[in-house]
């Protein structure tokens, strides 16, 4: 562990001397012309990932990026520092599956050696995500969001096409041991798959401190999405009303969740709805994908380049240019369900959660 974070303070040290200046405000170049405020990036550490989880990609998997094409971690942290002076404060690390990235832990350590970080978070499957947790917590990782979408091990074995759903579930206790708090549980509904599984989950937020959180289904390239499949808001809040007398909560400005508590129950629940009831006005976030291209919106297709940017020798004024103009390009709001469905855009695990 001491070798892990001496390497990890080296990088902190090499990235931050990218700049001797510490900004606190977020930079003019991450302000939209709708004057929406960019301070969270969410960083894909690999495109690999070891379920097969219908809703993101095929079960023969996807054909990945050749490894030179992808970022290294000391561009990664680069950038990553890059955009920390530029106002970001709060990163996300995702994958495909981040926990087959080998140097995770550095990569936690590193962005949480940079002066304006206040977070970093991460989104897993939480396959292999318990007996990593000692290292995570140590390096600094602040809270995790765990996908599991059904209570059944039968059903998660189908819907991921693989073992696994009591590591899971092992994963979310030893978390909560550890001192990570209301851990959030991404659950994605599929009519017809798993839409049985709303009211276990609500139940399962009576004695556990859990935020369950029902997300609607997206189309990514690969997934097969169509609107049959698609449980909306409405539905899924409707049929857990009919069972359970639902409080709603406030959420913070830039929150992706709606948030509902069933009263006495010591967890809570939200709904990420993207397709029906969209959120875009308040979006607060960038992604960085493996191969380092810059995305404005999940659901854009546009994307720019800032590994052929960095490798080509620019400065940090031309790469902080190009990042301004992208956001500067980012739309007031994404095209739709049926217009997504219908655009090319990456599969799910390529982009990052």
């Amino acid at each position: 562990m001491l070798a892990i974070g001496t390497r990890a303070a080296s990088a902190a040290r090499r990235v931050n001397s990218f700049s001797a200046s510490r900004q606190h405000a977020v930079h003019a170049g991450l302000v939209d012309r709708f004057q929406r405020s960019h301070d969270y990036l969410r960083i894909s550490l690999t495109e690999r990932c070891n379920l097969r989880c219908q809703y993101c990609m095929p079960e023969d998997g996807i054909k990945l990026t050749a490894s030179e094409r992808l970022i290294s971690f000391e561009e990664r942290q680069q950038l990553a520092a890059l955009f920390g002076r530029m106002g970001v404060t709060k990163f996300r690390l995702t994958g495909g599956e981040p926990l087959v990235y080998p140097r995770l832990v550095e990569v936690v350590e590193s962005l949480k050696a940079l002066p304006n970080t206040t977070e970093v978070n991460m989104t897993t499957n939480g396959v292999t995500l318990e007996r990593k947790l000692p290292a995570l917590k140590a390096a600094g990782l602040d809270g995790l969001n765990i996908s599991l979408d059904t209570m059944d091990p039968h059903l998660f074995q189908i819907i991921t096409r693989r073992k696994g759903h009591d590591r899971v579930l092992g994963a979310i206790r030893a978390a909560q041991e550890l001192g990570f708090g209301a851990v959030k549980v991404n659950v994605v509904i599929t009519r017809g798959l798993n839409d049985q599984e709303l009211l276990p989950f609500v139940e399962w937020t009576r004695d556990n401190d859990v935020d369950c959180r029902f997300i609607e289904y997206m189309p990514f390239d690969g997934n097969r999405w169509n609107f049959d499949k698609l449980v909306t808001y409405q539905d899924m809040l409707e049929t857990i009303q009919t069972h359970y007398p639902l409080q709603r909560l406030k959420e913070g400005p830039n929150s992706t969740s709606k948030l509902w508590q069933v009263d006495g129950f010591r967890g809570r629940i939200g709904f990420i709805t993207s397709m029906t009831n969209h959120f875009c006005g308040s979006c607060n976030r960038l992604r960085l994908t493996a191969d380092g291209n810059l995305k404005v919106c999940l659901f854009g297709s546009e994307e720019v380049s800032l590994r052929d940017v960095l490798r080509s020798g620019a400065s940090e004024e031309e790469l902080m240019s190009v990042i301004g103009k992208a956001v500067m390009r980012k739309h007031a709001r994404h095209a739709g369900m049926f217009a997504i469905a219908e655009s090319n855009n990456r599969p799910m695990t390529t982009i990052g959660g």
